[in-house]
């Protein structure tokens, strides 16, 4: 489809990249029932690595398929589906075309009980070329002692992708040396924001953030000027804001299993703090297949009525 004017601006964003990472890009936002609109909604299934098939596909059994989830952003009119390597392995060929991929380069599992945590990388950059992805995926924990290695190796992952043409989406969780109430406060949300913008991230993925501030000297910031923080809407225009005044694609986290009024609530206070999409796994693939489209359409809807 032709370029709308939305979507150049938003490549506009990124000129230092090459034409293979913008036609990515443009790859991204011009699939789905979001084409255009500059807006995303996006399938991550990595649940089945980091916390085990039965707490990810028990509910609604048929996601155990890789198939499924493939099915499932097809007839949802997702932008990009999302997955760890051996998921895409199992039914990218049966699927090819059919949805933009994004490879997670790096997963982790609840098995080993840890306060610093540190993915492993499970694929590279070779396997999303391989697999025709039109992007890799990677998560930082801003916050853990293990934070500079996780830096470290995304900044190389992020050159050798640029090179072959391919943007990052990064999901970055802030853990470690932080409360928990802490992980999803304000001005950690909107730190994670620029740390993985400034590590050149193209797209960023982060938790929706609650009225709570962490760090005392961010406090006193956030009082003296006034940064409105009361409803999710206002800390979601914050952390766009942080992401290089809103010059990078920011995207929110479907979080936890909840109700459908919860969720669809929650996306319409996202909306209107101008975040560019969500990235929803388990409120979408743990319900009926007829729930799941149903939600997923609804979400859609308010990004399109979004300004």
């Amino acid at each position: 489809m032709p370029a709308t004017d939305r979507v150049k601006e938003i490549l506009s964003w990124y000129n230092s990249d090459n034409v293979g990472v913008k036609t990515n890009l443009a790859r991204l936002m011009n699939h789905g029932k979001l084409a255009g609109t500059g807006k995303f909604v996006i399938l991550p299934v990595d649940q089945g690595f980091e916390h085990g098939p039965a707490r990810s596909f028990a509910p609604n059994p048929p996601a155990y398929d890789p198939d499924y989830h493939f099915q499932l952003a097809i007839d949802a009119g997702c932008n990009a589906y999302a997955a760890p390597l051996g998921f895409l392995e199992a039914a990218a060929d049966k699927f090819a075309g059919q949805v933009p991929l994004i490879l997670k380069l790096n997963n982790s599992d609840t098995l080993a009980k840890t306060d610093q945590p540190c993915s492993a990388v499970t694929g590279s950059v070779k396997d999303a070329l391989r697999l025709g992805c039109s992007a890799i995926g990677y998560t930082i924990y801003p916050g853990s002692g293990h934070r500079n290695r996780m830096y470290e190796d995304l900044r190389e992952l992020i050159l050798e992708a640029k090179t072959s043409g391919l943007p990052t989406v990064v999901w970055s969780y802030p853990r470690g040396a932080l409360s928990k109430e802490g992980e999803t406060a304000i001005d950690v949300t909107a730190y994670a924001a620029q740390i993985a913008a400034q590590l050149g991230a193209h797209v960023i993925k982060v938790k929706p953030s609650k009225d709570f501030i962490e760090q005392a000297e961010a406090k006193k910031v956030f009082e003296k000027h006034q940064i409105p923080t009361s409803t999710l809407a206002d800390r979601t225009r914050h952390v766009v804001q942080s992401a290089f005044g809103g010059k990078r694609i920011v995207i929110m986290s479907g979080g936890e299993a909840k109700g459908t009024d919860e969720v669809l609530e929650e996306v319409r206070q996202i909306a209107a703090g101008g975040s560019f999409g969500s990235i929803m796994g388990r409120n979408a693939f743990q319900r009926p297949k007829s729930e799941a489209l149903k939600l997923l359409q609804s979400v859609i809807e308010i990004y399109k009525s979004a300004k």
